[in-house]
């Protein structure tokens, strides 16, 4: 009977994201915050039509695992080690101006130091989902800045995996768990190096093994990790970096299906799960909601001004890099206590929606510092793996 139950609150939270799914992408906006407010409203904290059982918790995992194997996937060292210049310069920018704003401003309101810190790394964390979709669905995936954009969110994601590893190791000895960290890594690395050719004729294959074999790849990766006491979302993501020197097109198509879906269940059933009573003020979440936006104003025109000389390029950065999303979420649930999930889930669901209407008007936040003269000279071709 229990199975039952959770099987209908399932499929009742996934008809009503394939509804929101048809809504947003008709409109044009994010569908993202509108999957944690549909799992804030279906669960605890709403109408209590859905909660969270062993059966979607799983499925959520699922999600958060493909997303972290796609930011392996995303992570091609030769493509870096080319546009190190413009990785570095706003990487740089971008992650000292937010993690010390994201950081002070929580740990001022009343954050511990680890709540903190990991309301920090989320409030630094653009989302890659979202930039790429706004320059696809705008049109400006050949301006000049697009490829900076691109690069911004490459350099988060590496900051992202020192992170993850950072708050993983815990109590360990961090010797010894940095260790366990690169011989994993370093086996990913000889099984995808020597394997190649068996790799990619099985990825050429038109049936049913190329789909077989990604989705049991990354899932028996998860489950060796936590059998041996390794963290499978650090394991995940080298398998991703791992295998992007074969063929990460071939399983970037094979994967993403996975990922679509199980990612939605992943955003509505962390909506299920937030305590709207999470002992967090109004006025607190606000504020963060508030510097969110104006903090990477900040890095944006910073980074404009540095590589092009120009404050509306900044704001063009800007506008595409405000939104926060999966991996801000992906955080929160893997470390957040109830104040920090909802302060986190707030900020999403603000940021998102503030990115997205910025990002498709930019011209009129663009136009005060000569944004009409921001394209000139022939376009740049984005590269990077996203």
């Amino acid at each position: 009977m229990d199975g039952i139950l959770a099987a209908q609150g399932l499929i009742i939270a996934l008809f009503v994201c394939l509804v929101l799914a048809l809504v947003t992408k008709y409109l044009s906006i994010p569908a993202i915050p509108f999957y944690i407010i549909a799992g804030v409203v279906l669960g605890k904290a709403g109408l209590g039509l859905v909660a969270s059982d062993p059966i979607s918790s799983f499925f959520s995992e699922l999600g958060l695992i493909f997303l972290l194997f796609f930011v392996g996937l995303g992570l091609k060292v030769d493509k870096i080690s080319e546009n190190q210049r413009e990785v570095l310069a706003s990487g740089i920018i971008d992650l000292n101006v937010n993690m010390l704003i994201g950081f002070v401003a929580a740990y001022l309101l009343g954050f511990s130091l680890i709540e903190a810190l990991i309301v920090a790394a989320a409030f630094y964390s653009s989302s890659t989902a979202l930039a790429v979709t706004s320059l696809i669905e705008n049109r400006k995936l050949m301006m000049r800045e697009a490829g900076t954009i691109i690069w911004l969110m490459v350099f988060e994601d590496l900051v992202l995996i020192v992170i993850l590893a950072l708050l993983s190791a815990g109590n360990e000895n961090l010797l010894l768990f940095a260790v366990e960290i690169l011989a994993g890594l370093g086996i990913m690395y000889v099984l995808a190096h020597y394997g190649k050719e068996f790799l990619v004729s099985l990825l050429e294959r038109d049936d049913e093994l190329p789909i077989l074999f990604t989705f049991v790849s990354v899932l028996a990766t998860a489950g060796a990790a936590l059998f041996l006491g390794i963290p499978d979302t650090l394991m995940v993501i080298a398998l991703g970096a791992a295998i992007a020197t074969t063929d990460p097109d071939a399983f970037e198509q094979h994967a993403r299906p996975f990922k679509d879906v199980f990612l939605v269940i992943f955003f509505v059933f962390f909506g299920v799960t937030i305590n709207l009573s999470g002992n967090v003020s109004m006025g607190v979440m606000a504020i963060i909601c508030l510097l969110a936006v104006a903090s990477k104003l900040i890095s944006g025109v910073l980074t404009g001004i540095a590589l092009y000389g120009s404050a509306a390029s900044g704001i063009e950065i800007w506008t595409n890099t405000i939104a926060r999303g999966e991996f801000s979420i992906a955080l929160a649930a893997l470390y957040g206590s109830p104040p920090v999930a909802v302060t986190i889930a707030v900020m999403v669901i603000v940021t998102s929606l503030v990115g997205s209407f910025a990002a498709k008007y930019s011209g009129v936040f663009t136009h005060g510092f000569g944004g009409g003269n921001r394209h000139r000279g022939p376009p740049r071709r984005v590269r990077a793996g996203h």
